[in-house]
């Protein structure tokens, strides 16, 4: 289904923008931006968190000079790559967004640059396109793939844990989490491997997890299959330590899992207790928009809506010189707190360590402490840029 979505000057009540700011924004040339995202499936949670959190940030900027047309990709790379030369040829959109997998970005980003358009990824960060692969119109706003894995290997060192068994799906973004987490954690294997994207039932998984001798557990299962092999874990009798990005023990899947994810640490580039101005601010009218906490994902979307909307306010996008000079300055308030771009254009930025809790009858995460201070990626030096 085609969405085409054209918002008007609407403030979210307690929401006041400065008469500076407003002026800026208005005074800017309009801007198209066609964003493919997963909406139906296994991962459809993580995509409408990304939209909405997107959407939000443009109806608080009551910003009308921004128009933005949804796809939903069904988590298929072919149509992901339809959908985008549709929109790059027939829709013609300045700005691409809205990607959730690391292979769906991997089938569209090189592409779309290299039409001279702006690919703003709320999500996805594979490491081709940190390295080798960056390219001057690739912003990535989330994190670069390998990042909240290298957090949890740092957090793994000082827990203790020296014999970890590592699992995550063979694709681009299981693939580079496992190397992050391999960089920084300085303990030994207990075993390492790969399972299906999509995969549902993780008994043969958890028996060798059971018979290796793992002190610990570090996984990378997105979407429904962190699901999955929560509840299938939980109900296994194994007691070996979780640990794991944020990417499993996300707002949304949270309430799915339930008992099976209290007390699991995870590691996150974002939570809703950070404390700043920005992120009160989202996380409130998140609520009051949408009648649910938010998610990573919509953090992420929220972010990247106002990383365009800080561009627009110093350039218009005809000006690609420019417009793109605007967004490498990240110009605007993260929910995050402190963010700024790295020269492959990735973000620099605290991670943190995160515990499953429960406040009432919602599960959540709450803050424990930070894992690494001012965090880039491993990529750089392979840039070109």
């Amino acid at each position: 289904m085609r969405k085409k979505i054209k918002f008007s000057s609407i403030l979210l009540s307690g929401v006041i923008l400065s008469a500076a700011l407003s002026t800026a924004v208005l005074a800017a040339g309009k801007v198209k931006v066609g964003m493919i995202t997963t909406l139906s499936g296994g991962g459809a949670g993580l995509g409408i968190g990304v939209r909405d959190g997107f959407m939000l940030a443009i109806k608080l900027s009551g910003n009308d000079n921004i128009e933005v047309v949804i796809e939903d990709d069904q988590r298929k790379p072919d149509i992901a790559v339809q959908l985008a030369d549709k929109m790059i040829q027939s829709d013609k959109v300045d700005v691409l967004t809205g990607i959730i997998w690391s292979n769906l970005a991997m089938a569209v980003v090189p592409s779309a640059t290299a039409q001279g358009k702006f690919y703003l990824s709320p999500n996805a960060g594979p490491s081709a396109l940190a390295g080798k692969g960056c390219h001057k119109n690739y912003f990535n706003v989330s994190w670069q793939n390998d990042n909240l894995s290298e957090a949890a290997g740092s957090y793994a060192n000082d827990a203790g844990f020296s014999n970890s068994f590592m699992m995550a799906p063979n694709y681009p973004a299981g693939k580079d989490m496992l190397a992050g987490y391999k960089r920084y954690y300085k303990g030994t294997a207990a075993g390492e491997l790969y399972t299906k994207l999509g995969q549902k039932d993780y008994a043969a998984e958890i028996a060798q997890i059971r018979a290796s001798g793992a002190d610990s557990v570090f996984f990378f299962l997105p979407g429904g299959m962190g699901i999955s092999f929560l509840k299938q874990y939980a109900g296994s009798g194994v007691d070996i330590p979780l640990i794991g990005p944020a990417f499993s023990f996300d707002q949304g899947i949270l309430q799915a899992v339930g008992e099976a994810a209290m007390g699991v640490k995870n590691t996150t580039q974002w939570n809703k207790d950070i404390d700043n101005p920005a992120n009160a601010t989202f996380v409130k009218a998140f609520q009051e928009e949408y009648g649910r906490l938010p998610s990573l994902y919509a953090s992420q979307g929220y972010d990247t809506a106002n990383l365009i909307l800080s561009a627009m306010a110093k350039a218009d996008v005809t000006d690609a010189d420019a417009f793109r000079s605007a967004l490498e300055a990240a110009d605007f308030d993260s929910v995050r707190g402190k963010f700024a771009f790295s020269s492959n254009h990735h973000p620099i930025q605290d991670l943190y360590v995160r515990e499953v809790i429960k406040e009432g009858d919602v599960y959540t995460n709450k803050l424990i402490g930070t894992s690494l201070k001012d965090h880039s990626n491993a990529y750089i030096d392979q840039c070109s840029m």
